[in-house]
């Protein structure tokens, strides 16, 4: 009679994450619902801060882990300097009518785009990750549609778009 030795576990079993959460045409986020959710370029601005200001107190560990995450935010960040965030911020916020979850996806590199650029190997485009159509915008924010008018969503992306700085 053959035996099989199954591999042990490496991790501890997962927790189920409990509800009905979903990024679809009616956003279901849980607990997350109507919390400010920040841009890949507001959390990049966020631990640069924090780590200018432990500097300036004691020692700073630079973990593996923090350094990955300083790497990705450098690449994928898509508004580099405080000005320029918070230029975006206005814009998405004369709009009382998207969620939090919906602005940080505008003011970020939707990942889908993140992950069609890294699957195809064209490093080249990450400076060009920005929704540049409201039909794109609502392909990929699909709780956009019944919230905004492609005219609306548009005039939104060229603002943010004309923020853009490719040198910074």
């Amino acid at each position: 009679m053959a035996q099989t030795n199954a591999a042990a576990p490496t991790s501890r079993a997962r927790e189920q994450v409990g509800g009905d959460e979903e990024a679809t045409s009616d956003l279901k986020l849980g607990e997350f619902q109507n919390v400010h959710s920040m841009s890949l370029s507001e959390a990049r601005a966020l631990i640069i801060a924090i780590l200018a200001h432990r500097a300036t107190t004691k020692k700073v560990e630079e973990t593996e882990t923090l350094i990955k995450t300083q790497d990705y935010l450098d690449v994928f960040a898509r508004f580099k300097n405080t000005e320029n965030i918070t230029a975006v911020e206005r814009v998405l916020g004369a709009h009382p009518q998207l969620e939090p979850f919906e602005k940080s996806q505008l003011g970020m590199a939707p990942l889908i785009h993140l992950y069609k650029i890294i699957k195809a190997k064209r490093t080249d485009d990450a400076a060009s990750l920005c929704c540049e159509s409201a039909e794109e915008a609502k392909t990929l924010i699909p709780s956009l549609t019944n919230k905004i008018t492609d005219v609306d969503l548009q005039e939104i992306l060229d603002d943010i778009t004309k923020l853009r700085t490719f040198v910074d």
